[in-house]
């Protein structure tokens, strides 16, 4: 079995510095920014899902994508290939992050609905804290464990409407939200899978290289299906449906993503994810007219306080010459 050299260890790859990195304020506002997107994610790839199948959106969604990653990297002038050591990072970064996780996602959504899986997303940052603790070892303070643990909390209220013993084990009772359930674990693995990496070759080498092999993964499953003969088909509003979903969520969400874990904790950022069921929340009293009930604005509140807690738990003390 080929060992691919990790880039967690500084004999095996010698951290490289990135002077135009963003502070760590924007990079928590475009993580923010991410979260909104893909908050909206799931009610566009609803609608596209009635005129495209899964895999025929999926790939439409990192053609857009990945086409925006390689005009950012020509606009920063940055198109030598990534050092060979970090090939095999960026192809398991591609696989989990874009090929498995929207695989996983977009055919859990076709199953249940765009809100349950909101509320479903909700619950990486349990998953992410637990894997950033024992893989990349990071510090989990009383405070951090207390919002990471409130959010849990405001998450499970929010999917169950207050009646746990009957609808939290009546969850994977679908393929759907069955299939939504494994794609939040695997994102949490995808999260703390390219940490190493991005922090080496930085956001946006990072995710264009993970993004464009997750896209040519994607392309036999495309072509398998002759997906292009969907195309004539698509409205409007399925077309206005797949650009946000290719430019807003694919493209600059995951470079917005990546930049935040570029400068921030992992857990940290992904305790914004407990924001996604909110935001799928506001957008359907807006756009659908649904009413929230008083258990879900208060699930909402516990929400918005765990992530208060994680944001502003203090970070560990780091040696001068490990700043970047």
């Amino acid at each position: 079995m080929p060992r691919f050299p990790n880039p967690h260890s500084a004999a095996e790859a010698p951290r490289m510095t990135h002077p135009n990195r963003m502070s760590p304020e924007w990079a928590r506002a475009g993580a923010l920014l991410a979260v909104v997107f893909w908050g909206t994610s799931f009610v566009a790839t609803k609608l596209a899902l009635r005129e495209l199948s899964p895999s025929t959106l999926i790939f439409l969604r990192f053609t857009q994508g990945s086409l925006l990653m390689a005009a950012m990297l020509l606009f920063r002038r940055e198109t030598s290939l990534p050092p060979r050591e970090t090939w095999g990072w960026l192809f398991l970064m591609g696989f989990v992050g874009i090929f498995v996780h929207q695989l996983l996602q977009v055919h859990g959504l076709k199953l249940t609905t765009a809100t349950t899986t909101g509320w479903l997303i909700g619950l990486i940052p349990l998953w992410t804290a637990i894997l950033s603790r024992i893989v990349l070892k990071e510090s989990m303070t009383p405070q951090k464990v207390a919002g990471l643990g409130l959010g849990f909390v405001g998450a499970l209220l929010l999917i169950t409407r207050g009646d746990v013993s009957a609808r939290l084990l009546s969850l994977p009772a679908t393929r759907g939200n069955l299939l939504v359930l494994l794609s939040t674990v695997n994102w949490a693995v995808y999260s703390v899978l390219g940490h190493g990496t991005l922090r080496r070759l930085g956001a946006v080498r990072a995710t264009a290289g993970a993004m464009i092999l997750g896209w040519l993964m994607l392309a036999p499953l495309f072509i398998a299906e002759a997906g292009w003969r969907e195309l004539r088909h698509v409205s409007a509003i399925g077309w206005i449906a797949v650009l946000f979903l290719g430019v807003g969520c694919s493209g600059l969400g995951y470079l917005f993503w990546y930049g935040a874990l570029e400068r921030l904790e992992a857990s940290r950022v992904a305790a914004l994810l407990y924001l996604e069921p909110l935001v799928t929340l506001v957008l359907a009293a807006l756009i659908l007219g649904e009413r929230a009930g008083w258990l879900t604005l208060l699930g909402g509140a516990i929400v918005l306080l765990g992530v208060l807690l994680v944001e502003r738990a203090p970070r560990p003390r780091v040696p001068l010459e490990a700043e970047v």
